[in-house]
Order: structure tokens, then C-alpha cells, then sequence
């Protein structure tokens, strides 16, 4: 018989068909009530309390270790070391929260001391002045990673690493390497000084950098949680092209955020003229990785879009605590920076787990 002759299906033939089929319903449930997948997704929502957390298990850690860590004395000298490093580490959170990343920060920091110290110093310009110039010239050289990232095109990475080299030879170039002593500024520009000055209270040694630490960190707190600029760079660093979709300005923020990171690096340097009360070419030269550090431990994703402003402080005194813990224990430094090298490896681990919690 030939497929002509062949007798065709009615509908009814189907549907008689169909009713003999399962009429389960599909469940797609997903098994992610283990105890693992509940702590990931809490420190995923409340990044926080990583930073926190280590902070409270390091101080506890190293009190055993060392009993002269639980101080006054010690923890008076945590609290002066990481000044400058959470500064830098502000400045770092802002880019990195573009998914971005600045190599530079630590130079621009040095090259604006340098402006200040030469200016106030050798050249007896007013100390406020030259400290106004000194911050203008690290929003300069901020602003123009920015260009570079925003309008070229280029990878921050390779754009800041670039720049790192560029001011690097500029700082020695404009020093000619020599140093800016203490007793010159006591004498000439005693006002560099001043946030290395402070007081004390309740038996602890408090500088005045710190109490200034702590406000910069509560006004971006409040820029990044409650102005359009904070949300526009979160969004960027989530997806630029979602963002550029949604009519934000994604290259004069960019240029905005490089420019913003630059004006506290150049504010830090007033703060470290205070902290080491000298001026020098070479000074910081770890303070690229302090503040990574520092950022990445305080929660801040390096794949942007993700951070905490008060996790940043948090990370920068950790680094701090870590630096003087192994210290009084008797480690040597090159451990110290073994340690500091670890932390950051630890941490980018722990961001890429807590990343997986949503997908």
C-alpha cells in the first residue's frame, strides 16, 4: 500500500494520545540550603562583615602571639600607620569600583608631597598654598589616567602602569633625589606637620590624619550610597554598556572618578608629610599594594560594580595590624611581605567565591 492509500490521523487521534501522557508538572527546585551556600550568599549581601570579622580574629590572634600587640601603645601605633594607607586605599576603592584599577596612586601621592615640600620649603611660598598647588597637581595627573581610560580607550591597568613609570621619573627628576628634612619644615613650613599632630585620649595616641581618615571615608560613604555620581559609578562598574544605555555619561564619569582618586592622593600627601615629617622621593613605594589590599579584603570586587567604603578602612587596618603584629612578634620583613602578598591572593579567592553565589 502505498503512502497515498495510507489512512490519516484525525485530531482526535492525537488527542486520545495526549491524555495517556504524564501530567507532572516540572520542578526545578534547586538544593542550595546547605550551610556553605547560606554563609555565601550573607557575606555576599553584607560584605562588611568579612573585613570585620578578620579584623577581630587578627587582633585576637596576634594578642596571643604577642601580648605586647593588646597595648596602648601598640594599637596607638596601628592606628598612625594605617592613615596614609586608607587614604590611598579610598582614592583605590572609588576606580576599582569602576572595575577598573590604578597602579599609580602611590606615585601621584609622592610627586604632590614633593610639590608641597619644595614650594613651602625652598621656595617660601605660603604653606597653604603650596599645599593647594600640591593637591591640585595629584588631581592633574588623576585626571589624566582618566582621559586615557575614558577617551582612549585603554585598559586601566596598562594606562596606570604607564603613568606609574612616567611620575615615578618625574618625582626624581623634579627632587633631583634628595630628601626634604624634618628640621627644614619644623623651621620653614611647620603647617606640613600638622595632622601628624594630635591628642590623647584614654591613654591612646590620636593624630589628627586619623580623625580625617575617618570623616573622608563617612562624606564618600554618603556620595556613594546617596548622590546620582555614587549610583552612576556603581552602575558603570556593573556594565558600562547597560549604564551608557540608561543615558548615564559613562566617560566624564570615568574621567570624574580618575580626577576625584587623584585629589585625595594629593590630600594624602599633607597627611604623610605629618606621618614621617620628612619629605622623600622614595617614601611609600608599598603603598600600590597596601591599598589594593586593603580594598580587596574590605570587599570591594576587582570586577567592579560591587564595594564598601567602610570595608576599605576596615582592609587598611588589617594591614596594619598584620604589619605590626608580625613586627612585635619578631618576623622578619621579607615574611611581612610574604604575609601581605598572601592576603591579597586570599582575598581575590574569597571575591571570586562569593561571585559564584549569584550565578
Amino acid at each position: 500500500m502505498s503512502t497515498q492509500d495510507a489512512p490519516t490521523k484525525t485530531i482526535s487521534d492525537y488527542e486520545a494520545t495526549l491524555t495517556k501522557a504524564d501530567k507532572t508538572v516540572a520542578s526545578f527546585e534547586k538544593d542550595d540550603k546547605t550551610f556553605v551556600h547560606v554563609l555565601r550568599g550573607f557575606l555576599r549581601n553584607y560584605p562588611t562583615m568579612i573585613p570585620a570579622l578578620v579584623l577581630i580574629i587578627s587582633v585576637a590572634a596576634f594578642g596571643l602571639i604577642a601580648p605586647r600587640f593588646l597595648g596602648i601603645g601598640a594599637l596607638s601605633t596601628v592606628l598612625k600607620q594605617v592613615t596614609v594607607t586608607g587614604f590611598v586605599a579610598l582614592a583605590q576603592t572609588l576606580v576599582i569600583l569602576t572595575a577598573g584599577i590604578d597602579l599609580s596612586v602611590g606615585a601621584i601621592l609622592v610627586v604632590s608631597s614633593l610639590v608641597m615640600g619644595n614650594l613651602a620649603v625652598m621656595l617660601g611660598y605660603p604653606v597653604l598654598l603650596a599645599i593647594g598647588i600640591g593637591i591640585a597637581i595629584g588631581g592633574l595627573m588623576g585626571l589624566v589616567n582618566g582621559v586615557l581610560v575614558a577617551k582612549m580607550k585603554l585598559p586601566p591597568f596598562i594606562v596606570t602602569l604607564g603613568t606609574l613609570s612616567i611620575f615615578n621619573a618625574l618625582k626624581l627628576w623634579y627632587s633631583q633625589s634628595e630628601s626634604i628634612r624634618n628640621v627644614d619644615i619644623e623651621e620653614k613650613a611647620a603647617g606640613l606637620l600638622w595632622f601628624g599632630q594630635g591628642f590623647n585620649f584614654g591613654g591612646a595616641s590620636i593624630s589628627y590624619g586619623g580623625i580625617t581618615l575617618i570623616l573622608l571615608a563617612a562624606v564618600l560613604w554618603y556620595v556613594l550610597n546617596h548622590t546620582a555620581w555614587g549610583r552612576h559609578v556603581h552602575a558603570i562598574g556593573d556594565d558600562p554598556d547597560a549604564a551608557m544605555l540608561a543615558g548615564i555619561q559613562v566617560g566624564r564619569t570615568l574621567i570624574s572618578v580618575y580626577a576625584v582618586a587623584g585629589l585625595i592622593c594629593g590630600f594624602a600627601a599633607w597627611i604623610a608629610i605629618g606621618r614621617v615629617g620628612s619629605v622623600s622621593p622614595i617614601a611609600f613605594d608599598t603603598v600600590n599594594l597596601g591599598s589594593i589590599t586593603a580594598v580587596v579584603i574590605g570587599g570591594t570586587s576587582l570586577f567592579g560594580g560591587r564595594g564598601s567604603i567602610i570595608g576599605s578602612v576596615l582592609g587598611a587596618f588589617i594591614v596594619g595590624v598584620f604589619n605590626t603584629g608580625l613586627s612585635l612578634a619578631g618576623v622578619d620583613d621579607y615574611w611581612q611581605m610574604f604575609a601581605a602578598g598572601c592576603l591579597v591572593i586570599v582575598a581575590v579567592a574569597l571575591d571570586q567565591w562569593l561571585r559564584r553565589a549569584s550565578q
